[in-house]
């Protein structure tokens, strides 16, 4: 049997003891020595957003955002345990200590990066429309008055907001709860990353993605202010990947294409 990598938040109180330990000399924790230390890496993800974070056919955690965290631990050289997170959580549980890093299909911001640190870019996509095929929306020229469907705690509300002042746009829990007002018709439209909207169009028949890309979103991956051991552990994880091509097979099991956007490589 494949173990289960789900905790709660109570089963993750013993980790807190171990953040004052390592303070370096600037006094910021050093997580990779935590995590070493604790012999596990805990990485908040995402289990509803396929093909980022979701649960498999045997209700087993699966995704491109958790293979690249499994990179990371390996890099590490811990195992990893993965924490459910969503849009709204991922910051304020990574801040609390719950979690070392988080890959939550989370777009890489200006904003965000006043309170938390990124990870070079590992993932470039944008967001779209999805669309019952029998809909007259074409794009955001046609939402005006028209019920939008968003996942709350995400740049895509704003987007959405900014782009389509006059559509009514309600913001859901995660994008599942968003995806079933759309297919239940309690919403016109569901706006959100590509790669996530196709996964739900092809596997509903009677959907359509229109109106192309309205935005660039590159997603990095998340730790706290000042922690460098912990950035630098993640970037030279993910330039060994695309280096030596794992990257560019990871993006095809996944996505069933070539990346649209290479990771920066330094030189050695």
């Amino acid at each position: 049997m494949k173990r289960r990598y789900f905790l709660t938040l109570a089963s993750l109180a013993p980790a807190f003891v171990l953040w004052p330990v390592f303070a370096r000399a600037d006094d910021v924790p050093d997580s990779v020595a935590a995590v070493k230390a604790r012999g596990k890496l805990l990485a908040g993800v995402k289990m509803d957003t396929p093909p980022f974070g979701f649960l498999n056919e045997s209700n087993e955690p699966a995704g491109f955002d958790l293979d690249i965290l499994r990179a990371v631990a390996a890099t590490i050289g811990v195992p990893i345990e993965f924490v459910r997170v969503t849009s709204v959580t991922r910051i304020p549980l990574l801040l609390s200590g719950n979690v070392d890093v988080v890959a939550a299909s989370m777009t890489h911001t200006r904003e965000r990066e006043h309170t938390i640190d990124f990870s070079e870019d590992y993932y470039t996509g944008g967001q779209t429309l999805l669309v019952p095929k029998a809909s007259a929306i074409t794009g955001v020229d046609g939402l005006d008055g028209k019920r939008v469907a968003v996942q709350q705690g995400t740049t895509l509300a704003k987007n959405i907001a900014a782009l389509a002042p006059k559509a009514n746009v309600t913001a859901f829990r995660d994008y599942d709860a968003a995806w079933l007002a759309l297919a239940q018709g309690r919403a016109d439209a569901l706006t959100g990353s590509l790669s996530i909207l196709e996964g739900f169009a092809k596997n509903n028949d009677g959907f359509k993605i229109v109106g192309g890309l309205l935005s660039k979103e590159p997603f990095g991956v998340g730790m706290r202010h000042g922690d460098w051991a912990m950035r630098d552990a993640v970037n030279a994880t993910l330039q060994d990947l695309w280096a030596s091509g794992a990257y560019a097979k990871l993006y095809q099991t996944w996505f069933g294409g070539a990346p649209s956007e290479p990771i920066e490589v330094y030189p050695q």
